[in-house]
């Protein structure tokens, strides 16, 4: 089975205003796996994040738990009917890193300040070709 990728919104994906990231686009698009935006935004914060608008499907479990919380990816997994095996993550907050990690999820911590592309691309092509 292929490996699904997921990915986080804010700071990562998009910008607080909703800008969707072009270069991790581009990036992500040379990959056929399917891809899961995962956030905590309420509905309501959609629109401002420009989620409405991302080419992925979305994920939130609006604040209940956050991501800090292993129930969030607990949640996510049962919710697609997948197993941490079948997943890779990459994520800005480093205590949400920690916590998909604690469930067995593949995590990479993505420093939005640097936007290494480069080491992104590296983290998912070595995982996906484990799978």
């Amino acid at each position: 089975m292929m490996k699904t990728i997921l990915v986080d919104a804010v700071f990562c994906f998009v910008s607080e205003e909703g800008e969707i990231f072009a270069e991790m686009h581009e990036l992500l698009e040379t990959y056929p796996n399917r891809k899961i935006i995962l956030t905590n935004a309420d509905y309501e914060k959609f629109e401002t994040y420009g989620l409405d608008k991302v080419p992925y499907e979305v994920f939130t479990l609006k604040h209940n738990p956050e991501k800090t919380d292993p129930k969030y990816f607990e949640t996510l997994l049962k919710h697609f009917g997948l197993v941490k095996e079948d997943v890779l993550y990459f994520e800005h907050n480093l205590e949400a890193v920690e916590s998909a990690k604690s469930v067995g999820v593949t995590s990479y911590f993505y420093d939005n300040d640097k936007t290494d592309l480069e080491a992104l691309k590296e983290f998912l092509d070595t995982n996906l070709l484990l799978g």
